[in-house]
């Protein structure tokens, strides 16, 4: 909890350092002129746009759970999701999110392989989509700023990514090349830890290599009896992200601009494109200045330093504030099953020896 904690604070305090000198050196007289024309309903309107994208993010991941056969509540779906963003955005390049959504999915009885897949399935169409994005974004921008190079740095890094994705695809492919690769790996590294570990490690191999068979069937799956959930999963993914990036749209128009649609969501795309590689929690820092390099194209210099504070308080203060309230929520509902569990388990303790009264019986370590 500690270095959760610090984690968050650490995010805290580079997000608002980075917004504040953003807003220090855009702010000016016209600024002031433009806060007073803010037209709140607008920036009200782009909060519960965010707010209603935690129901889209939960549909879809209820829609991949029911393409493997599993039924999970639509509420705690949403509460996995919600908690799953928090987490996010207090960790390093945002590493949490997806390992607490595996977990939680794998508490509502989704064997762990099976979770496993739902998670990379959530992860696997964002990235389809925003890599299919962006050339459309990459041309959106050439024609604006005619800058070669920057062209040739976001094509690299799409062509870096879509070689790691190649590199997925032919491990589901090759289940049993993953296999070999994760058992030479760990036989190499055993004589490091002793010979104790052996009987450890042989273990391990055995959960990893079932777990690797519950993933492979499970993407398969995905391509035949839950092609409908799979479907779902893909229009919900769009639904999502047209969501998302309608907010800088809302966000414009409350500062009394009128931004150009394309060019607002092809920001977004590269934006997402950026915040994959950061490892600042929750890409603080780096998604305030990319924000400002990249809205500073068709935002006025003016109102661009309140733009970045407005988009990032909606795209990620708000995954704290909520996230966090919800957070809070299931842990305490956890302590009290918990707390259920064990007074059930008191209660229906059987003496050991029956001559020794129940009430005489220690306490449960």
């Amino acid at each position: 909890m500690n270095r959760y904690k610090k984690w968050l604070i650490a995010s805290l305090l580079i997000s608002a350092a980075s917004v504040a000198i953003v807003t220090g050196f855009t702010f000016d007289a016209e600024t002031i002129e433009a806060l007073k024309r803010v037209k709140p309903e607008y920036i009200i309107a782009a909060a519960l746009l965010h707010f209603f994208s935690y129901f889209v993010w939960g549909f879809r991941t209820r829609a991949l759970c029911r393409a493997l056969g599993h039924e999970v509540n639509l509420a705690r779906v949403i509460e996995i999701v919600i908690s799953s963003a928090f987490a996010a955005g207090i960790t390093p390049s945002s590493a949490g999110g997806e390992p607490l959504r595996v977990h939680m999915l794998h508490q509502n009885k989704i064997p762990l392989g099976r979770a496993t897949a739902i998670v990379f399935g959530e992860r696997l169409l964002d990235a389809f989509f925003i890599f299919a994005s962006l050339p459309f974004a990459l041309h959106i921008y050439g024609d604006i700023t005619s800058n070669y190079e920057f062209d040739a740095a976001f094509l690299t890094a799409n062509a870096l990514v879509f070689l790691i994705l190649l590199c997925f695809v032919y491990s589901l492919w090759k289940p049993e090349k993953v296999k070999s690769a994760i058992h030479r790996v760990l036989s190499k590294a055993s004589p490091f830890f002793g010979k104790r570990t052996d009987t450890a490690i042989s273990h391990i191999l055995e959960q990893v290599d079932q777990e690797i068979d519950h993933f492979h069937e499970s993407i398969l799956l995905f391509f035949s009896d839950g092609k409908k959930g799979l479907f779902y999963g893909i229009a919900y993914t769009f639904v999502f992200w047209t969501v998302e990036f309608s907010l800088l749209v809302l966000i414009l128009m409350g500062l009394s601009e009128t931004p150009s649609i394309p060019t607002a969501f092809a920001a977004q795309v590269l934006m997402a494109v950026i915040m994959i590689v950061p490892a600042t929690p929750g890409a603080s820092g780096v998604a305030e200045f990319g924000a400002a390099s990249l809205f500073s194209v068709f935002v006025s210099p003016s109102i661009l330093g309140i733009t970045v504070l407005a988009w990032r308080a909606l795209t990620y203060y708000m995954n704290l504030l909520v996230g966090g309230f919800v957070s809070l929520k299931v842990l305490k509902d956890m302590d009290v099953i918990k707390k259920l569990i064990g007074d059930s388990t008191e209660s229906h303790r059987v003496p050991e020896n029956p001559q020794v009264p129940h009430t005489e019986l220690p306490e449960a370590p």
